[in-house]
């Protein structure tokens, strides 16, 4: 009889004799799955294909299902587990479906868009978002204190550019909320190009604010590739440790 232990290694992908098997098989699920959301998308598809891809759902959303509640049942806390990112991704995963399929709520369909959310379970079995994760943990307090700076920037922007633009714009420039959506693309030097300044004063401030933006993407992006580089050296250590005490 499997323990409880046991089933949460074989989901987990750590038991040494199923394990892989079954990680293998819950991602192939998740990747049919997601390719049928975008299949089923086509507006040209035969009624009878169709009905295949709701099968495939159901048998897919009834897998994810048992595997969900196995879950609960083998996790020594079941209810840390359920509020967990992984928990909410895994009932994400299955609600949808289980509340629309069948039923005829138009207001519910818009809820089978969240499916795609099952990409995210695949976080559970690829080591290399492991580090990711561990990398932004160890920069959270820098990568917060440079979002509340850039809020802080975007606001000024925003009323920077207001008040050289709303007199020659009045519509595009109607408000400093309004203003703000040119403050982000300006700031992320996106450039949609559907609003832009006109005036002397605009552009110019326009002109220091796109050389500013180039700083602000680059922060964020150095804190990440060095805590990442850093993560890399740290982790094959504690993998050298371990294996040094099993030997």
């Amino acid at each position: 009889m499997l323990t409880r232990h046991r089933i949460l290694a074989l989901l987990d992908g750590h038991d040494p004799v199923h394990g892989r098997a079954v990680a293998f098989a819950i991602q192939g699920l998740i990747i049919v799955s997601v390719i049928s959301i975008a299949v089923e998308s086509l507006p040209s598809i035969p009624p009878g294909f169709r009905r295949i891809l709701r099968i495939e759902e159901w048998i897919v959303v009834t897998i994810f299902a048992v595997e969900y509640g196995l879950r609960i049942y083998a996790s020594p806390r079941p209810l840390r587990y359920v509020f967990s990112f992984f928990g909410i991704i895994d009932l994400l995963a299955i609600a949808p479906t289980l509340l629309t399929m069948g039923l005829d709520m138009r207001s519910l369909r818009a809820l089978r868009i969240v499916r795609v959310l099952r990409l995210l379970k695949l976080m559970r079995y690829v080591r290399a978002f492991e580090r990711l994760g561990r990398a932004f943990r160890r920069i959270a307090a820098e990568l917060v204190v440079f979002a509340a700076v850039a809020l802080i920037v975007l606001y000024l922007c925003a009323t920077g550019i207001y008040f050289f633009e709303h007199e020659a714009q009045p519509e595009a420039f109607a408000s400093i909320p309004h203003a703000m959506w040119w403050a982000v693309v300006t700031l992320t030097t996106v450039g949609y190009g559907d609003v832009y300044p006109i005036t002397a004063g605009g552009r110019i401030f326009t002109g220091f604010i796109l050389m500013m933006a180039l700083g602000i993407i680059a922060v964020p992006t150095g804190l990440i590739a060095t805590a990442l580089s850093n993560e890399h050296p740290t982790r094959e250590a504690q993998e050298r440790e371990k294996d040094d005490t099993v030997t």
